[in-house]
């Protein structure tokens, strides 16, 4: 074969070697240069400048029996023998030749054989280039006497560019495949090699269980927040750090995004074995770390999950483990949770109520029902509630503590309200228009969105004059722990609503005394003593002498008291022989729907004998 076709053959068969191939392909040509130039041995290798050594990419023949690490595998320049240090900077091919070559080399080659019993190599190393920078060589050994014709270090030149030009576009496609993996920020992987390793783990010939860990740094944004978000990413990057240092050389590190990371590790673990790992990080990664002067620390909240191979696809695990670290930071934050079908159960039921929720407002499915509120001394109904029910199709009767939650997390908690003020508004004027509730009130929970939303004093007195409510039969509801969390603002909206006419009522009251300061500059009249202090009122002492002590304030500020979660007879004698005869509860009447409420309110009473317990 004439070196032209070799060269030729060999640019056909490296222009098709990508980073995948291009070991096996270069392994190839080198088996061929061998046979062309009539030599024992030939390598390429890279040169890594960062650490000054070069590398072995491929070698023909394969040695036999390679040990682990290889000695030849990477060889660092300094101290290397004439032909590796060659590598580093040559511009032009080196050869080797044993010395001293007399006229008759193969007789010299001969004699020294039989002396030694070695015969002597004779070497080349031919550079890689890359404009100025020598980026590996093309190694040939033969032992004995090799001389490179003209002719045949041109080809060589020839091949060497060749695998430069290899060589770059392999390093230009890593390049490309590391940051289509890789994380900008902290150099761990991305959620899309993330995915392609669970699936790989997930794989049904693969070992099992297959364990996941979800990271989620709790209150990141108080750093971003206080001391920029130049900061916030250092905090990130040396989150990341730690979390090197601490998983082991398998595990799989990937951030998500944000404040959120994700580990598998290595191998079979159980969940025991991977919350063990969980607690480990948590307590690492809880150490301060200094940032422009400042001492940081943040707690993290884990999630754990179990994957079987064959059994469970990537994005079930991720999800049971995005769940799972969801009921950690729920929980507070700085918490472990491992996944379990009740988080599964309650994640799909708040779903279901978010993905519906804004269909059930426009479509009418949700009702009201009315629990009503007595004179315990005389059985008169004075006043109702009005209680927002779902009717879910498959579900059931949903109550508000299904859905109101997560109707504030996705804004429709002001949509919701408005839709209930109306609604018994509504209801209550065609009750009275009937000759039916004439002196009775109706009492409307107001949620803390719309407390401080813009415009609400003006829907209410809108909604009053729109159904022909006089103001004082409306009594809005708002809880102690809504008043306290802006003061100022509570106390503007409560005396725009004194000033259209509404009753205001504080529900809850007693849960923690917060609003004790504040209660005689706001315009209330109704405090509503929490159900929690009344259930066991008889036999708890210390129920007995906080709701004496609101009976106490409410008779001292002259305001009308209810208690709520009246259920026994004795807590409803306990409460008549301390002053407090307004009450509503399950001992007198559960919610009921709107039918039900006005057949009571013709009936103007509920009988009452605390003697037995009275079911309506």
């Amino acid at each position: 074969m004439s070196l032209d076709t070799l060269v030729t053959n060999v640019a056909a068969k490296l222009m098709a070697a990508t980073s995948a191939t291009s070991a096996q392909v270069s392994q190839d040509v080198l088996a061929d240069l061998v046979a062309s130039f009539g030599v024992d041995f030939s390598f390429l290798r890279y040169n890594d400048h960062s650490i000054r050594a070069t590398v072995l990419v491929a070698e023909w023949p394969p040695r036999p029996d390679v040990p682990d690490p290889d000695p030849l595998g990477v060889v660092y320049f300094d101290g290397a023998d004439p032909i590796f240090a060659a590598a580093e900077n040559a511009k032009e091919p080196v050869f080797f030749s044993p010395e001293p070559a007399p006229d008759d080399a193969e007789d010299y080659q001969r004699r020294v054989q039989e002396a030694s019993g070695v015969t002597l190599p004779s070497l080349a190393s031919v550079p890689l280039l890359s404009g100025e920078i020598t980026t590996g060589c093309l190694g040939f050994i033969k032992i004995g006497i090799k001389d490179w014709t003209p002719e045949e270090t041109n080809a060589l030149k020839a091949i060497a560019s060749l695998f430069a030009q290899v060589q770059a576009r392999v390093v230009a496609e890593d390049q490309l495949r590391y940051l289509a993996e890789h994380d900008d920020l902290t150099g761990l992987y991305n959620r899309r090699a993330l995915l392609a390793h669970i699936d790989e783990r997930l794989r049904p010939e693969e070992a099992g269980p297959v364990s996941v860990l979800f990271l989620d740094l709790d209150r990141l944004k108080a750093i971003n927040d206080y001391l920029g978000h130049h900061a916030g990413d250092w905090f990130i990057q040396a989150f990341a750090e730690r979390l090197r240092e601490e998983t082991g050389d398998g595990d799989v590190i990937a951030r998500l995004g944000g404040d959120e990371f994700v580990i598998v590790p290595a191998g079979s673990v159980d969940a025991d074995a991977a919350e063990a790992l969980a607690h480990r990080l948590q307590d690492a990664l809880r150490d301060r770390v200094t940032i422009g002067g400042e001492t940081l620390t943040r707690t993290v909240s884990a999630g754990v999950a179990l994957g079987v191979p064959g059994r469970d696809t990537t994005s079930d695990l991720l999800r049971r483990a995005d769940q799972a670290v969801l009921n950690a930071k729920n929980a507070g934050g700085n918490k472990i949770a491992v996944f379990t079908d009740e988080m599964s159960l309650r994640s799909e039921f708040r779903n279901d109520i978010e993905l519906h929720l804004q269909n059930v407002i426009d479509t009418g499915s949700l009702i009201l029902h009315y629990l009503p509120e007595v004179d315990m001394r005389t059985g008169e109904i004075l006043a109702t509630e009005a209680l927002v029910r779902w009717q879910h199709p498959t579900r059931g009767l949903l109550l508000p503590d299904s859905f109101i939650h997560v109707a504030e997390s996705i804004n429709l908690a002001g949509e919701l309200g408005r839709w209930v003020m109306r609604t018994a508004c509504e209801e209550f004027s065609r009750w009275q228009a009937s000759g039916i509730a004439e002196d009775a009130v109706i009492r409307i929970n107001v949620s803390p969105v719309q407390l401080v939303a813009d415009g609400f004093v003006q829907s209410v007195a809108e909604t009053i004059a729109e159904f022909g409510l006089d103001g004082k039969s409306v009594c809005l509801e708002i809880t102690e722990s809504v008043v306290v969390q802006d003061i100022e603002t509570t106390r503007i909206t409560l005396a725009g609503l004194k000033e259209v006419g509404v009753r205001i009522a504080i529900d809850d009251f007693g849960t923690g005394y917060s609003v004790l300061t504040h209660l005689k500059s706001l315009p209330v009249d109704t405090l509503k003593i929490d159900k929690g202090f009344v259930l066991e009122l008889g036999t708890n002492p210390e129920d007995l002498a906080i709701v004496r002590a609101i009976i106490a304030l409410a008779e001292a500020f002259n305001l009308e008291l209810v208690a709520e979660g009246v259920e026994s007879p004795t807590a409803a004698m306990t409460l008549l022989q301390h002053g407090c005869h307004r009450a509503q509860g399950f001992l007198l009447s559960r919610p009921i729907p709107s039918d039900a409420m006005a057949e009571l309110f013709a009936k103007r009473v509920i009988p009452v004998d605390f003697s037995v317990p009275i079911r309506t």
